[in-house]
């Protein structure tokens, strides 16, 4: 029985575009917040002031030990007000307000250190717990079938089924790999656990469960007798370009997340492009067909 990697390594080289966009993304937040805590850290005295006045996204705040100048954006809003004050001992010009500017850079870059270490994480996670499942259905005991390979569209997502004869049909995902071009309708195959298909002494794993109602989608049905000839999609650079559309949605998705997170520029460019290998991973996980 041989084993082809294609979907293993494909999934592998989308898996590490979100780690390295991921790392990426933590470490520039890490700075940012390492800069942030250091600008706050010597600011260790507390009183209570009064903020009296605003100009050019600056207010001035005034309390018994002295008077600062605080940058804080939309400032003209609580002039006259009280508010609590963080201010070094040593320099009282040196001073925060809750809802300040460098406040409100320090919680930003924090949450990027953890959006970013949670993806990975989450990223991490599925691709393992897919992985250990079809480890595990490849060691169970062997049965044969009648399959059709079918595609079925729903939406962006194209994909590979196995319809299973038997006293339950059953339809189970399957990844890509050329060998189902060219698979007969019906033909007899082995099947492991119930979840892998060896198809000509060429093993091919389960994108997702099997279940036993008809996935949506628009169903496109394998010929009765393939043609020999067909040359079937093979490199990762055929799959990439295939699952590009996966990547369509990103800039839109960067300018929600730019216009709820008012990070600005920035925060487009970040959430684009985590949205965009997030998108190529999804299609790979999910096991997307070229063909």
């Amino acid at each position: 029985m041989r084993t082809r990697v294609r979907a293993l390594r494909y999934g592998l080289f989308t898996t590490a575009l979100v780690l390295a966009v991921s790392v990426l993304l933590g470490l520039f937040s890490w700075l940012s917040y390492s800069d942030a805590r250091a600008e706050l850290t010597p600011l260790t005295a507390r009183a209570t002031g009064e903020v009296v006045s605003f100009s050019d996204g600056v207010v001035e705040v005034r309390w018994p030990a002295g008077t600062a100048r605080v940058a804080y954006e939309n400032g003209d809003r609580i002039v006259g007000k009280q508010t609590q004050i963080a201010f070094d001992p040593a320099d009282p010009s040196r001073a925060v307000l809750p809802g300040s500017d460098l406040i409100l850079a320090a919680d930003q870059a924090f949450s990027g250190v953890t959006f970013a270490a949670a993806v990975a994480l989450l990223v991490l996670l599925a691709s393992g717990v897919r992985l250990l499942l079809a480890v595990r259905a490849v060691r169970a005991p062997a049965t044969t079938a009648s399959v059709r390979r079918i595609r079925l569209q729903s939406g962006l997502m194209v994909r590979s089924w196995l319809e299973i004869d038997g006293p339950t049909e059953r339809w189970l995902p399957v990844y890509y790999d050329p060998v189902l071009v060219t698979l007969p309708s019906p033909a007899e195959v082995e099947l492991r656990g119930g979840r892998v298909a060896v198809i000509d002494g060429v093993t091919v794993y389960p994108s997702g469960r099997p279940v036993t109602r008809h996935p949506r989608g628009r169903r496109l049905d394998n010929p009765v007798r393939p043609d020999p000839e067909t040359r079937a999609p093979r490199g990762l650079l055929t799959q990439l370009r295939v699952d590009a559309v996966f990547m369509v949605p990103a800039p839109f998705v960067g300018m929600f997340w730019a216009y709820v997170d008012e990070s600005g520029f920035v925060g487009w460019l970040v959430a684009t492009g985590v949205a965009a290998v997030l998108g190529l991973w999804w299609a790979s996980f999910r096991g997307s067909d070229p063909s």
